[in-house]
């Protein structure tokens, strides 16, 4: 690198003097013109002493002087900060224009998602309206083919109200049951307080259902054949199991999501029916083969447009009821799996139902603590219990007392209540404890014990003393419970596995 003797800095078209100097050539030339000698020996010097010096060509082009002083150098970084500033400003817009597209994007898929469900109003209504035609007309929906899943379609609402015949069987049912409530006694042999206070853990069956997701969400047990029972778990299956011979008689796919409830339908003379509800929004039902001994798919409800949160089979045997998320609940007959009515919808989703032992009223939960009671003949509400001064809270189970006065209900999070109907008041209220969470309630069928499953247990109490007569603790969570034939046992479900508690051998 050569430097200019006269500016010091490197010269951009460099030559040399007899005395070995470097200048720029432009700076010497004008200093020979002026005075004729060398700036730095004196000596005289003309032009023609001058030699060029030829640079590389891949010589790098030395930097430019003005970047080598502060007054330069912050011009530089001034510079540059205004163009970085600029790009931010650019990207700023970017952005905003970006947004506007999403947001407009946002828009039109809920100006889609509204006319979607304006349509399908329109397919529901006009679906009704053929229905009502048919029904004027004399014309009956055809039965669906024996194991085959269909499609069922609103054929009643509200305002039709339940066919006659259907409202006959209520009638005759309740009248029935009724009269032979009234001065009912425990049937002999029924387990007495005395003796649950014994019950002891009798059989354990394990690793049933799926292990991922794990957990049993539902239990029934066969009043027929009480060494079977039913349940649903989290692996979207339901399996019939023989507790006699200690194998799964049949193990029943078609859910996508969790199953919440299942149920037996046992009618003398005709074939047992096993029913789930499902998160997936449709309630399914299998039936008893008898040639080859199997239980093969009868029917697929898709009613709803909501999760199934409720099931139940009517005292009649001849209609399932069905509660959902979407508010409305609805009754469908076992006979040919036709719907026969859907109630108009309320203003909160149904979160848990239950019968009344007579089969004339419906009791549905809701999310906002209130227990919602319809009469089923009619659809008309005939009750709305809500616990005073509680914070809100799910009611995630329902049971009605089989001596038809009481319902079963949570009054909180970790206690539950027994409302009297007769006066629409709660008679008792049970605290379970801040770390109890109710999963499930219900009553025996004798309406001498009532019995709760949560979080940490189960627990047994006396109707009408209230008294604790026994804690199930030793399996940790209990998601479902029932009480066995003649009182003698309780099934749970904890984790995978079905727990029985009855007296000791």
């Amino acid at each position: 690198m050569f430097f200019c003797a006269i500016s010091g800095e490197p010269p951009q078209e460099p030559v040399v003097t007899k005395s070995g100097k470097v200048y720029e050539k432009r700076l010497i030339v004008k200093y020979i013109n002026e005075n004729g000698t060398d700036p730095i020996t004196g000596e005289k010097l003309e032009e023609s002493d001058l030699i060029a010096i030829k640079a590389s060509p891949e010589t790098a082009a030395p930097r430019t002087p003005s970047n080598t002083s502060i007054p330069s150098l912050l011009h530089l970084f001034q510079s540059e900060w205004d163009a970085l500033v600029l790009e931010i400003f650019s990207l700023k817009q970017k952005n905003n224009s970006i947004r506007q597209e999403l947001s407009y994007a946002l828009y039109s898929q809920d100006a889609a998602s509204r006319v979607i469900a304006r349509l399908i109003r329109e397919r529901d209504a006009a679906r009704e309206a053929l229905a009502n035609v048919q029904a004027t007309m004399g014309i009956t929906p055809s039965a669906s083919a024996g194991g085959e899943d269909v499609e069922m379609v609103d054929s009643s609402s509200a305002e039709d109200g339940l066919p006659a015949t259907v409202v006959a069987q209520i009638e005759e049912t309740h009248q029935a049951l009724s009269a032979a409530r009234k001065k009912r006694k425990p049937p002999v042999g029924y387990a007495n307080p005395a003796e649950v206070k014994t019950f002891v853990a009798t059989h354990t069956i394990p690793s049933l259902h799926s292990a991922s997701p794990a957990g049993i969400t539902s239990l029934a047990v066969s009043r027929v054949n009480p060494s079977q029972f039913l349940t649903g778990g989290n692996d979207k299956i339901v399996q019939l199991y023989d507790r006699s011979s200690d194998k799964v008689l049949a193990s029943l796919k078609g859910h996508t999501k969790k199953v919440n409830h299942v149920a037996f339908r046992e009618r003398e003379g005709d074939s047992t029916l096993l029913i789930s509800a499902s998160a997936d929004k449709i309630a399914k039902i299998w039936s008893h083969d008898v040639a080859s001994g199997e239980y093969i798919p009868k029917s697929t409800i898709r009613s709803h447009k909501g999760e199934l949160t409720g099931l139940a089979v009517h005292p009649t045997s001849t209609i399932l009821a069905i509660g959902s998320t979407d508010k409305t609940y609805s009754l469908h007959d076992l006979t040919n799996f036709n719907q026969v009515f859907r109630s108009v919808p309320s203003d909160e989703p149904f979160t848990s139902l239950s019968i009344h032992p007579d089969g004339t009223l419906i009791a549905l939960g809701t999310p906002t603590s209130t227990v919602q009671i319809y009469d089923i003949r009619t659809g008309a509400i005939a009750a709305s219990l809500s616990p005073a001064d509680a914070p809100p809270f799910t009611v995630n189970t329902l049971a009605f007392s089989e001596n038809g006065y009481h319902l079963l209900a949570p009054d909180s999070l970790s206690s539950v209540a027994i409302w009297d109907l007769r006066k629409q008041k709660t008679t008792h209220s049970i605290a379970l404890g801040d770390n109890f969470k109710v999963n499930k309630v219900v009553y025996d069928t004798s309406a001498q014990f009532l019995a709760v499953a949560g979080s940490t247990g189960a627990r047994v109490f006396a109707h009408k003393s209230w008294d604790e007569l026994l804690r199930l603790d030793e399996g940790g969570e209990v998601t479902d419970l029932v009480f066995g034939n003649q009182g003698k046992e309780i099934w749970g479900t904890t984790g995978r596995e079905v727990r029985i508690w009855g007296l000791p051998a």
